[in-house]
């Protein structure tokens, strides 16, 4: 397994100087408008999905969106809409990996 590839970037939903981000549902909302960011693009049937490359969840009780670097790969500007919501929200931003279950 190559370890580059099970690297993601997680936004962190505290800011630089350690307030929590509001509204408290901005991960599921974020998540939201990325979902028909997918492998094989959006189908009739993935309306109610998040993408693999944008998943919410949360961390040590905070909020986070889950970003995977292939995102960038497919859509240059939806990788570039959330990062930027991210900078532009002084908002957290680590690298780690995900391991399995």
């Amino acid at each position: 397994m190559d370890i580059s590839s099970t690297k993601k970037l997680f936004i962190q939903g505290i800011t630089h100087d350690g307030r929590t981000f509001r509204p408290s549902d901005w991960a599921e909302r974020l998540a939201g408008v990325m979902s028909s960011f997918r492998p094989g693009g959006a189908t009739p049937d993935s309306y109610l999905s998040y993408s693999p490359w944008c998943v919410p969840t949360t961390v040590n009780n905070i909020k986070c969106v889950i970003v995977s670097p292939e995102l960038r790969h497919h859509d240059v500007m939806a990788w570039d809409f959330v990062m930027n919501f991210a900078r532009d929200n002084d908002l957290t931003v680590g690298e780690a990996c995900v391991l399995p279950e």
